[in-house]
């Protein structure tokens, strides 16, 4: 079963469909900004069942929810990158 790093992001046009999609996605996710957040070490059928949550839901009209697979599990919170030598670890 192979694990994956997952960015969510989303723009909801509603604050209470709002509130429970935060909720809901924050059980599961680490918040990193207002509207994103990264799912760590999930299975694709954890991310899925999470969405299958989230778009019962959210109105496709209205909201934009976008969810990115995170490649070589490329995202580390935990450290900083020297930006003016970003190829030295």
């Amino acid at each position: 079963m192979h694990r994956y790093d997952f960015i969510i992001a989303y723009d909801i046009a509603d604050a209470k469909r709002l509130k429970k999609i935060a909720k809901l996605i924050e059980k599961n996710a680490m918040r990193i900004q207002y509207s994103l957040y990264i799912f760590y070490d999930a299975t694709q059928e954890e991310i899925v069942k999470l969405l299958e949550k989230v778009t019962k839901i959210h109105d496709q009209k209205y909201d934009d929810i976008r969810v990115y697979k995170v490649k070589n599990r490329g995202l580390h919170l935990r450290g900083a990158i020297d930006l003016d030598n970003p190829f030295i670890f």
